[in-house]
């Protein structure tokens, strides 16, 4: 049974105090949320049923070394559409980089409804294969135009975050609903993976911040 975590808390994703152990080849990071009827959901995109507004939340992850720095920003390409994409190709994996350059890393997609069971949207991660230049994954969910919309955390009512291993095997969950503390903000640091000892730790973090824009909180994480 995965061991369910509290804001702050960090566990072993390798072997955990009921001394069983996980496979970290692949790691799969799962985001999931309950819609509510006359608000608003998490993580991803969804539709508010009650309202018929959308709400387009995003997850991205920062690829980050032990400085807690991102070291290749990527660059700037055409997309199809004639639009110039910023940060392609780079350590950060978001809707218009969904997969990192090394293989080892990858965004599945945007749930846009956040309907059903299960996760909602998915970052694999092959923990065991990462450069060791690596030594922390961020992982940050933002709304977009949160701002514009009057949108924000405050209105989420049932959000996870959890590992699962190789095997299938959960390793941790990490669950969350918002509050009147999370009123008018549009972003959050929802967890971190980071190397400790030969292993890789889970923490916890659940941070909001009024930003909706993900770039705001990276340029907390480049080299200057």
């Amino acid at each position: 049974m995965a061991i369910n975590l509290i804001k702050g808390q960090t566990i072993d994703l390798r072997k955990n105090d009921r001394g069983e152990s996980f496979d970290l080849s692949t790691v799969t990071i799962g985001l999931g949320w309950d819609i509510r009827q006359k608000n608003s959901g998490f993580l991803g995109k969804f539709l508010n049923l009650a309202g018929n507004e959308e709400y387009d939340l995003d997850a991205c992850a920062f690829l980050m070394d032990s400085n807690g720095k991102v070291g290749n920003l990527g660059k700037t390409v055409q997309a199809t559409n004639g639009k110039n994409i910023g940060l392609y190709g780079g350590d950060i994996i978001f809707f218009n980089s969904m997969k990192h350059p090394s293989g080892n890393i990858w965004l599945t997609g945007d749930n846009r409804t956040g309907a059903g069971d299960g996760d909602d949207e998915q970052i694999i991660v092959k923990l065991d294969s990462l450069d060791p230049k690596y030594d922390k994954i961020l992982f940050v969910i933002t709304i977009y135009q949160g701002k514009q919309k009057n949108q924000h955390f405050g209105m989420v009512d049932n959000a996870f975050i959890r590992a699962v291993d190789n095997k299938g095997k959960e390793i941790l969950k990490f669950s969350l609903s918002g509050d009147s503390s999370y009123n008018g903000m549009c972003s959050m640091k929802f967890a971190e993976v980071y190397r400790k000892d030969g292993s890789w730790k889970f923490r916890a973090i659940g941070e909001p911040n009024i930003t909706d824009n993900f770039v705001d909180i990276l340029k907390q994480h480049i080299i200057t």
